[in-house]
């Protein structure tokens, strides 16, 4: 028999990589010298973003020199099938505008399949992470470890949902379909981001999703959210982190949500 591959060192290594990424973005969160630029999609991109995924290379280049390497803000380096996936700040727009709901990102993956994920949002004293087969967790650090579970909501007319925006449904196609889950779901609130998400974990929240995501920001999540009991898909309910945007849920309601969410005939 193959051995079996355990990941815990690579988990103790995604929190130092966070430890590394949350000095930087305390340091700059609010800086009155924070240097913002638009990217030719027009989101953003400050000085803090670019400092923490230089950081993370630095670090792996150390400590993980043959694992590949993909972020936001740089070029894709290395090959192979172990592939780290950083997203510096997500969450960057509110990061600029001085809102705390921000987060680093970090996953590894293995061929396709994520294998460790941390969510660290130091603002908010928050960080959840999870392990292949270990469970998902949340706390200040691996030694503070509360482990998390998704919902029991059975019915989308008795879930919360949790999303980003308007604008990305209308823009693809599904405007309607995302007002018809709106409408029927219990209560809505638009968290946004990583955010989102970690909630769905948590059990606080039932549903989460956006139209357009790319990976660096779902990878992480993916984990989690499965580590948690949930199921974590595109919205078109193909599994994991690749899109076209994502879905993810207490699992319970996973094939609901996407039969609302499908798209009409001649739609992508």
């Amino acid at each position: 028999m193959a051995p079996v591959t355990t990941y815990t060192d690579d988990l103790r290594l995604a929190h130092l990589l966070a430890d590394k990424a949350d000095s930087i973005t305390l340091d700059r969160f609010r800086a009155q010298n924070l240097v913002v630029t638009a990217k030719p999609d027009r989101t953003l991109v400050s000085d803090a973003d670019t400092a923490v995924e230089d950081a993370i290379r630095r670090t792996l280049g150390q400590a993980r020199p043959r694992d590949a390497v993909h972020g936001e803000e740089r070029e894709d380096s290395g090959w192979g099938p172990r592939r780290w996936i950083i997203d510096p700040i997500d969450g960057t727009a509110n990061f600029v505008r001085g809102v705390p709901v921000w987060a680093t990102l970090i996953a590894l993956m293995n061929e396709n399949e994520v294998k460790v994920g941390v969510v660290s949002a130091p603002a908010l004293g928050r960080r959840w992470w999870a392990c292949e087969g270990q469970g998902a967790f949340t706390g200040r650090s691996l030694l503070q470890p509360q482990r998390i579970r998704v919902s029991q909501v059975q019915a989308v007319e008795d879930a919360f949902v949790s999303y980003s925006s308007l604008n990305g449904w209308v823009g693809n196609g599904r405007g309607r379909q995302f007002g018809n889950l709106l409408r029927l779901a219990n209560r809505t609130r638009a968290f946004g981001d990583f955010w989102s998400y970690m909630l769905v974990a948590e059990g606080t929240v039932d549903i989460a999703t956006e139209p357009e995501l790319a990976l660096h920001d779902m990878a992480a999540l993916d984990v989690i959210v499965r580590e948690a009991g949930g199921r974590f898909t595109s919205i078109n309910g193909d599994p994991g982190p690749f899109g076209p945007g994502a879905l993810a849920t207490n699992g319970l309601l996973h094939d609901a949500v996407t039969d609302v969410l499908a798209a009409a005939p001649g739609q992508a």
